[in-house]
């Protein structure tokens, strides 16, 4: 396994390297074949210890779990217990996920983080119908690119779940369109879809 462990804001020690490694290899049990894993262990205002670890399998699939406490050593023990009980629940459809070579099939995806504007600070201007509108612009103040894989609408609701996500923006493997699910505050998911065929949530 390739595993990289990054410290942030507080000092490195191999004790809790070595504690992070241990934790994490135990999920070989369950994936003998290899993956690699990024673990970033993060203490804020002395007291908040928390451990991120990112877990890629060899299928493409990701496995992400966060957890903070005032302990850097239960915190890597509580996230490794999460991704534990993720990694059962969805163990065979996993296994059973094929995946895809390099980025063949992926959609390359914008993703922008907006500033809403302040518009009391800015004068209005009148439109050429007489009525006033608001001069000021959402500000584009991120911006980033990542790749939607392609994925069934089961496997992206597997995926959106393995990274503790609320949603998910994939390929439909089918389709070849850009669909997103989602979680629903009832418990059930929502699936919309683009392309022809319209959408549905």
């Amino acid at each position: 396994m390739q595993l990289s462990v990054t410290f942030r804001h507080m000092d490195s020690t191999d004790a809790l390297r070595d504690y992070a490694r241990e934790k994490v290899e135990r999920i070989k049990k369950y994936f003998p074949d290899p993956i690699k894993a990024h673990v970033v262990l993060l203490c804020d205002r002395g007291y908040n210890h928390t451990a991120d670890v990112m877990i890629t399998l060899h299928n493409g699939l990701a496995i992400k779990g966060v957890e903070t406490t005032e302990d850097m050593y239960s915190s890597i023990d509580l996230v490794m217990a999460k991704i534990e009980r993720q990694v059962r629940r969805y163990k065979e459809k996993i296994r059973n996920h094929k995946g895809n070579e390099g980025l063949h099939g992926q959609r390359e995806i914008t993703h922008s983080v907006l500033a809403e504007p302040d518009v009391e600070e800015r004068p209005a201007q009148t439109a050429p119908n007489g009525h006033a509108q608001p001069s000021a612009e959402a500000q584009i103040i991120k911006k980033s690119k990542f790749f939607a894989k392609p994925l069934a609408p089961n496997e992206a609701v597997m995926q959106m779940n393995l990274l503790g996500n609320d949603f998910l923006v994939f390929t439909n493997a089918a389709s070849h369109e850009v669909n997103v699910v989602y979680r629903r505050g009832d418990g059930t998911y929502g699936l919309i879809e683009t392309g022809q065929n319209g959408g549905k949530a």
